[in-house]
């Protein structure tokens, strides 16, 4: 199917919303959008728009096409800029997806990025999943655990992020600080309520943390780590993070269990953007960690 241009126009309409927006952009007369997204349809043979009062929304399958037509549109831009001797600035947006403890580590490389970068929008996700990169849901992915294996990724490793079961000087002033974990009986906890499986110290809270001891549970673990802070109970958090926030004081000695490696993954169509590239300098640069997972 040889409709690059036809994708370039429904790209711009699902961007903008309306035809005559995008032919305003694109220097086009609103019939000739019309016919662009009618071919265009007609070639995938399924329908990418609805159309309503107000402008035009995508289907599903219009989804997987705009996400096609981004990624084409940076890599055809970033072959232009590399073609032109390269951009005194990088432009536009870089997307991020993340799991909840690794969003503090990144702060002081997203700090130099925007220092370098001031017309580079950055967007972070935070979530469980891993973003299907493929479909340009992120540009990169930092996750945590197994190495991910998919054919067309770019993994490489981010460091090892340890967690501990800390109490934050606000409930130690109330309750008192443990000696260990034969001195847990009266305090209380914060869970986070993640997928099973997801965390290190799970098994852990499974068999230490009664039911009746849990004083908050969240499924957003910035919630959960909130609370710790606030008091509320004691709860796990990433060893790094209590550093920087300080007030924290770990309750048990530290575990190998609690040690998670952390990778860095983009998808090989974009890993070599001058986009990503910077991005990905700028997390070497700032990250806090001197040793590196091992492959597995």
């Amino acid at each position: 199917m040889d409709k690059w241009t036809e994708l370039r126009t429904a790209y711009q309409v699902a961007k903008l919303g309306t035809v005559s927006a995008a032919a305003d952009v694109l220097g086009l007369h609103r019939a000739t959008v019309n016919r662009h997204i009618d071919a265009l349809e007609a070639a995938i043979g399924a329908k990418i728009f609805i159309r309503h009062a107000r402008g035009y929304a995508l289907t599903e399958i219009g989804e997987d096409v705009l996400r096609v037509a981004q990624k084409t549109e940076e890599l055809i831009e970033d072959l232009a800029g590399r073609v032109q001797g390269g951009k005194t600035q990088i432009e536009g947006e870089i997307k991020l997806t993340v799991l909840a403890p690794f969003a503090v580590l990144l702060m002081d490389a997203i700090m130099q990025f925007r220092a370098e970068n001031p017309q580079c929008r950055v967007d972070i996700d935070v979530g469980e999943d891993l973003a299907r990169l493929e479909y340009g849901e992120a540009h990169i992915a930092l996750r945590a655990g197994r190495k991910p294996e998919h054919p067309d990724y770019v993994v490489s490793g981010f460091g090892e992020v340890s967690f501990n079961l800390y109490a934050h000087e606000r409930y130690i002033a109330r309750h008192g600080m443990p000696a260990g974990q034969s001195d847990l009986a009266g305090h209380t906890f914060v869970i986070p309520e993640v997928p099973e499986g997801r965390l290190p110290f799970e098994p852990w809270i499974k068999d230490n943390v009664q039911p009746d001891r849990i004083a908050l549970q969240s499924r957003d673990i910035g919630v959960a780590i909130e609370a710790i802070s606030a008091g509320v109970g004691m709860g796990f958090v990433s060893d790094h993070e209590a550093r920087v926030r300080g007030k924290f004081h770990a309750v048990l000695p530290p575990n190998p269990i609690w040690v998670v490696p952390g990778w860095v993954v983009t998808h090989v169509d974009l890993h070599r953007t001058e986009k990503v590239q910077a991005m990905l300098a700028c997390i070497k640069a700032h990250s806090p960690f001197a040793r590196k997972p091992k492959p597995g």
